[in-house]
Parts: structure tokens; C-alpha cells; sequence
């Protein structure tokens, strides 16, 4: 069966009630859609939100991480649909945006990848769009949080893309995993998410990866509202994966030699 839209949300022990406003979310529109509920959990009791026939609920009896979780869902709606969305369970959004997303897309073929203004809970923009790292982007944002770097801010800004105008559309080449809109025709030319990623960086490196070949597209027409904790700036397990993932990624692409990367930021 054919789709205008599939989508995915990846499941570890999350609220039921959160995770039901994001998918009551993607199915509101009157796309025709399917959503794969892939649940990391070590224990099946989110089964209970797969209560519509729209819905496929895949236990994976174990956390095998965020970009191989997504994986599944991605090589079953390869074939099935024209664009697929990666949703985090915390985000939540009106029943117009995804078919103003999509409507969006099909009038410009060159975007593969594309995300909308993102606002927290208290309605204030997120900065969604990055441009590529290196490595000393990365330790300036944790040491922002503990203190105030006024000699590292410019740098900071420039990363995160804050010398764009967040109201108008542009084109960015890594864009956060929140809410990821790929044309599947993307996918299908630069595959899915890279495996060895077991949590973060996975999405910088798939944005990059369709950056080369289309544009990876931020729309700000549209907006959605993200409740992350950012539980990876804090001294816990998440900040020691995000660090494990950070060096396989410029392992993967170069640390201070990246070439395409200085090409792509500019």
C-alpha cells in the first residue's frame, strides 16, 4: 500500500501521555499516513499506544539506539511512501503542519531534508539549524552552560547558525533530529542513519550526507513545540554517550582537516 506520509518515533520508557500528543499529532492531517512506534523499552508496556490501524508497533525487547531504531521503520516505508518523518516523542504540533510541510516540499523537488521553527514551551525559538562542527564547537557549547565565554560567543553564534534570520527560510546543512521531513528519494540516494551512532551526532551526520545532493531546508511558516530536557549537557550517562558519538563522528569525517566541511558551512 502506497502513503503520502510514513513516520517513526523511537520508544525508551517515555510517558504515554506525551508520546500520544506527538502521534495524534502526525496522524491529525489528512495525509494518508503510517506510523511505526519502535520502542527501545525493556519492557513492552507502551504497546498500548498502538490503538489505530494506521499505527505498527515493532518491541525491539532492548535499547539498540536512535538511528538503528529508526532504521526499521525507514526500511519499511523505503518503498511505500514519498516522504517520511523522524519524530521525536516530546514534540508536538497542529494538524496542518505536516500537509503544509509536504506542500511545501512538492513544490521545490531540490529538498531533500527539511525541519520547521521549533519553540519551547514557553514559545521561544530553538535553534534547530547548525552549521558542521568541529570539535572545539562542540566543548564551547557544554562550557556555556557552566559559565558565560564571551571570547567563545561569536564562534558559538556562527555554530549555531544565530547569524540567520530565524523568521525567513534557509538552507542549512545539519539540522536537528526533533523533526526531520526526508523527500525518501533522499534516503534512498544517501542511506539512513549510520548505525555506529548509538545516540547523537546521527542526525549531523545524515543531514550532511543529504546536504551533498539536495537542500537540507529550514521553513519557518510552520511551527512545532519541542520539550527536550537536553539531558546530554548534564554529568550523566547521556553526556558520556554524546562524547563517544562525537569522536566517532570526526573519526568518520576529520577532526581538524575536513575539507568538505569548511566548503559546506560556507
Amino acid at each position: 500500500m502506497k502513503f503520502d506520509i510514513t513516520g517513526s518515533i523511537v520508544l525508551y520508557k517515555n510517558n504515554p501521555a506525551e508520546v500520544n500528543k506527538a502521534i495524534r499529532s502526525f496522524l491529525n492531517p489528512r495525509l494518508s499516513a503510517k506510523l511505526y512506534l519502535i520502542d527501545n523499552s525493556p519492557t513492552d508496556l507502551l504497546r498500548t499506544l498502538n490503538d489505530d490501524e494506521r499505527i505498527e508497533y515493532v518491541f525491539n525487547k532492548r535499547n539498540v539506539g536512535f538511528g538503528r531504531a529508526h532504521n526499521i521503520a525507514l526500511r519499511k516505508a523505503i518503498t511505500t511512501s514519498k516522504y517520511h518523518l523522524v519524530l521525536n516523542p516530546d514534540v508536538f504540533f497542529d494538524g496542518n503542519s505536516l500537509e503544509s510541510m509536504v506542500d511545501m516540499m512538492e513544490k521545490d523537488e531540490n529538498i531533500g531534508l527539511a525541519i520547521p521553527r521549533v519553540l519551547d514551551f514557553e514559545s521561544t525559538t530553538q535553534y534547530v539549524c547548525k552549521r558542521l562542527p568541529a570539535p572545539l564547537d562542540l566543548i564551547i557549547r557544554r562550557i556555556q552552560l557552566i559559565f558565560i565565554s564571551k571570547i567563545f560567543q561569536k564562534r558559538l553564534n556562527r555554530y549555531e547558525m544565530r547569524d540567520k534570520d530565524y523568521s525567513q527560510s534557509f538552507e542549512a546543512p545539519s539540522l536537528s533530529g526533533c523533526f526531520m521531513l526526508f523527500r525518501t528519494e533522499a534516503l534512498r540516494k544517501v542511506g539512513f542513519f549510520d548505525e555506529r551512532f548509538f545516540m547523537y551526532m546521527e542526525d549531523v551526520d545524515l543531514s550532511r550526507r543529504v546536504h551533498n545532493h539536495f537542500k537540507t531546508w529550514y521553513y519557518p511558516s510552520v511551527h512545532i513545540v519541542h520539550g527536550h530536557a537536553r539531558e546530554s549537557y548534564r554529568l550523566n550517562k547521556q553526556l558520556l554517550t554524546h562524547i563517544h558519538s562525537a569522536i566517532k563522528y570526526f573519526n568518520k569525517w576529520g577532526w581538524f582537516f575536513d575539507k568538505e566541511r569548511e566548503e559546506l558551512n560556507t
